[in-house]
């Protein structure tokens, strides 16, 4: 294979992570920000799969496998797998206080909520 093929997986990661903070930092309303930390916490999982994968290796949980083969790393898939129940629990309450604030202020805009403040 290639360098860059290789490799791939990690600039895509990077490009998803660049775009979500993008979005984060430049966002005008609550639900979009909201989206795009959904989309920087992809970046994460593709990152955390693709440091626990191995190229032509097995699952380490079937009986004939052999001690001897090389297994891909299932902690990485567990933790995985744990980022994204918790990522679904925050996104769940950080929309439930968009459409709070909503109800209250009228508005989702964050400069308008900071002028509220004030």
């Amino acid at each position: 294979m290639t360098v860059l093929a290789d490799h791939l997986p990690y600039f895509a990661a990077a490009w998803l992570a660049v775009i979500g903070l993008y979005g984060m930092a430049s966002s005008r309303n609550l639900i979009h920000m909201v989206m795009c930390m959904c989309v920087f916490q992809s970046s994460v999982w593709l990152l955390l799969i693709t440091v626990g994968f191995r190229r032509e290796a097995t699952a380490p949980v079937f009986d004939d496998v052999s001690p001897l083969m090389e297994g891909i790393d299932p902690v990485m898939q567990a933790i995985t797998i744990t980022d994204i129940v918790v990522g679904a629990a925050i996104i769940a309450i950080l929309l439930a206080f968009s459409v709070h604030i909503y109800k209250r202020f009228g508005t989702l805009d964050p400069d308008e909520l900071n002028a509220i403040k004030k």
